[in-house]
């Protein structure tokens, strides 16, 4: 047998102190195996010496995070910042190990262990909470929704669904809370549908006026969605307001949803996104590596060869 024994020693003058695991190489092909660990390795210690802010969550709890409201709104016109929308826990943590500075996910309140779950996978990252439109039904609603997520530990909540006097009495709490315009989804009957808003002089005056509103009632970030590259250039550096751009140019920060990002499904994927890999070829890889095992399987016990 062609068996090497390979043990990783890392030390403390390469800035890792140790890895451990013995690695018993068969063939060369395991040596792969090594890389990728190493590199993993080597992204949690990168990760391990950033500088993290102290902080107390709602609920009372000591905590870190790579950033605050204080810092984000500190970069407003001096840096871009990176968001994505993790959808899985695996999506979230590879956000956080490669250095996504903030993330945005869709919180169910009658789910809360996928946020929890979310949360726990990106534990040191901003992270948003996205509440949906039919979630609240008074500000009654609107407030304990709000703190029923900062006490799983959302860092800000996305409101921009709901009317602006909700958005309000959560603004008006002390919660952070994130505002929607441009082409919002649900929200598309009024905009002529899923297209570009903004294109008339008529729609930018009123983006524009959404903008002072929501800065008037106390929002601190918003997300803009579908609007023109030059109508976003006006109207980023003429609002007090963090801009999240998803599809709509330069904005404070460039906000895009995992899914697109990785590849991660059949597509079309939106004009505004951009691919930089191809996980659902992957995938489909894989379930045909189950399907051949378990066909495999199948034909050895039809041939009495198992057990």
């Amino acid at each position: 047998l062609n068996v090497h024994y390979l043990r990783l020693k890392l030390t403390p003058s390469n800035n890792i102190s140790a890895l451990p695991k013995v690695y018993i190489l068969q063939n060369s092909e395991d040596f792969g195996e090594i890389d990728t660990v190493v590199g993993l390795f080597r992204k949690k210690l990168k990760m391990k010496n950033r500088k993290y802010k102290k902080i107390m969550t709602v609920s009372g709890q000591y905590s870190t995070r790579n950033y605050t409201v204080a810092d984000i709104q500190s970069f407003k016109g001096k840096r871009q910042l990176t968001k994505i929308l993790p959808f899985t826990e695996e999506e979230a943590a590879a956000a956080e190990l490669a250095g996504i500075n903030t993330l945005n996910i869709r919180h169910n309140p009658e789910r809360p262990e996928i946020s929890r779950a979310l949360r726990t996978a990106a534990p040191k990252t901003f992270m948003s909470f996205a509440l949906p439109m039919q979630s609240a039904k008074s500000e009654y609603d609107a407030l304990k929704l709000s703190f029923d997520a900062m006490e799983l530990g959302a860092d800000s909540i996305i409101c921009g669904t709901w009317g602006t006097r909700f958005i309000e009495v959560v603004a008006h709490a002390g919660i952070p809370a994130e505002g929607h315009i441009g082409l919002v989804p649900r929200k598309s009957t009024w905009t002529g549908g899923f297209k570009a808003v903004g294109k008339t002089i008529h729609q930018a005056k009123m983006l524009y006026q959404e903008l002072k509103t929501l800065e008037n009632i106390g929002a601190w970030a918003v997300e803009i969605e579908v609007i023109p590259n030059n109508v976003m250039e006006i109207l980023s550096p003429r609002t007090s307001l963090i801009t999240s751009s998803i599809g709509s140019g330069k904005g404070d920060i460039q906000f895009l949803f995992a899914e697109d990002i990785l590849g991660d499904s059949e597509g079309p994927f939106p004009r505004h996104s951009k691919q930089y890999a191809d996980v659902y070829s992957l995938k489909q890889q894989i379930q045909e590596t189950r399907i051949k095992a378990f066909e495999r399987f199948i034909d050895d016990v039809k041939k009495d060869t198992f057990p």
